[in-house]
């Protein structure tokens, strides 16, 4: 089953380090889904079997969809 990550750039991000973390997600399996219009960010959908290196660019953070829950 495919894993879905929420990626979010810093505030001052420029719209080519957007465009390039996107295209580093597709470049390594990934399946963007949605697009973020009040932050900078999208949200990407990788296979399992793959290993991703988003989480080394310093204007990028990475962390896993989730259903979110109150209790």
């Amino acid at each position: 089953m495919p894993t879905m990550y929420n990626i979010t750039l810093k505030q001052g991000a420029s719209p080519e380090q957007i465009d390039k973390a996107k295209e580093s997600a597709k470049s390594q399996g990934g399946t963007i889904k949605h697009e973020f219009t009040l932050i900078k960010g999208f949200t990407v959908e990788f296979p399992n079997e793959t290993v991703h290196t988003l989480k080394t660019d310093d204007h990028i953070h990475v962390e896993q969809d989730g259903q979110a829950r109150t209790q």
